[in-house]
């Protein structure tokens, strides 16, 4: 039998996609607290305009950058609410905000390249970019900075074979918004170094009090791109939509690597995101501020069992320091809290090494399930 290559038999499964496998192994019911999903389904107008997309027959091919109604819809949005001065023709419409990701990936790589990745980080950084034969280096987001990266450790990483720095704000894992200051120094830094910047902005429609500041407002030499999704903002995670926004000129090429890849987004799907953008927004404001009430149930029960945490200011998700209950080993504990109490959460190293002690909490799980777990976690002692 031939074999795979390196890169793919190497890549390591996901830390959360672990627990996941072992939660639903346990053969019980659980407290679900491990995976951001919402616990919403779409707007009613987007699932009809799906269903009427499926009734006309708009199941064929569509452009490969995506339909042209979908684009121009985003180019609005992206003016309004992200303050970037991009147009249509700068927009790729992806298979969802992972695909986003690996699309600019996977134009901006190659073998032997490096990759500066936030740690504690969304793991799938580092799968795709170990995937494309190039190396992830790990930069520190320290709990003493409140998770906010430091100018001053980027550039001790920097060597003549790196080629992107990867940011993500709002966080997943850690809930931080990275203040709009800091955004426009990890710009010049992108700059001065001549470097990409990818921006990983798939919860930007979820903060709370503080404002998300796209780095592409300060992108001043092309160095910007920028991946969006539906599935948070909208409860799309399974229809799959995103978009990538790319510097003047370089979106003609994201598109051509989008027929090897997907070919395109199918019609149905982009349907319902144009429904999405263009219909009401009630129901995007209505889930924001039930996460901002999960938000506050969160710290006030976290408080009243004595586990520190990071304040989200942004995404669902509550960062919360367990090392004074880990022993040293936070993925054995969750394994424990998952088959003593039947609460499934998210290991920190599940994010890198620099998540050993943490855990996040994703507050995508109903009210009662988020107050009934937290307490079990204070029996965890």
């Amino acid at each position: 039998m031939p074999l795979v290559t390196p890169a793919a038999d190497t890549m390591p499964r996901s830390g959360i996609r672990r627990v996941m496998d072992a939660a639903w192994a346990l053969g019980k019911p659980f407290i679900g607290m491990h995976v951001g999903e919402p616990s919403f389904t779409p707007p009613d107008h987007v699932i009809r305009a799906a269903e009427e997309a499926y009734e006309r027959g708009d199941t064929h091919y569509v452009p490969n950058a995506g339909v042209p109604a979908l684009q121009a819809a985003l180019a609005q949005k992206i003016r309004e609410q992200n303050g970037i001065d991009a147009d249509a023709t700068q927009i790729v419409v992806s298979a969802g905000g992972a695909q986003a990701l690996h699309l600019a990936l996977s134009m901006i790589i190659a073998s032997g390249d490096e990759v500066l990745i936030p740690d504690p980080g969304w793991p799938n950084y580092a799968m795709a970019v170990g995937l494309l034969q190039a190396t992830p280096v790990r930069y520190p987001l320290k709990p003493e900075r409140g998770f906010i990266p430091e100018i001053a450790d980027l550039e001790a990483l920097v060597t003549p074979a790196t080629k992107v720095i990867i940011v993500n704000s709002p966080s997943n894992p850690l809930g931080t918004v990275i203040p709009g200051e800091v955004i426009e120094e990890l710009v010049r830094f992108a700059e001065r170094h001549d470097i990409w910047l990818l921006s990983d902005e798939c919860y930007d429609a979820l903060t709370y009090g503080v404002e998300h500041v796209s780095p592409a407002r300060f992108d001043t030499k092309g160095v910007v791109l920028s991946a969006f999704s539906f599935s948070k903002t909208y409860a799309m995670t399974g229809v799959r939509v995103g978009y990538l926004v790319t510097p003047k000129g370089v979106a003609p090429i994201a598109a051509k690597l989008q027929e090897p890849m997907v070919a395109c987004v199918n019609a149905p799907a982009q349907a319902a995101a144009i429904a999405a953008l263009t219909g009401p927004q009630d129901q995007v404001a209505f889930m924001r501020d039930t996460y901002a009430s999960r938000r506050e149930l969160a710290m006030r029960k976290l408080t009243e069992i004595g586990v520190p945490f990071i304040e989200p200011r942004g995404a669902f998700y509550i960062w919360i320091d367990v090392s004074a209950l880990t022993g040293g080993d936070v993925e054995e504990w969750a394994v424990r809290l998952l088959t003593e109490h039947q609460v499934a959460i998210a290991p920190g190293t599940a994010f890198g090494a620099g998540g050993e002690g943490w855990a996040r909490l994703s507050l995508a799980a109903d009210s009662d399930d988020i107050a009934r777990g937290i307490e079990r976690i204070g029996e965890m002692r």
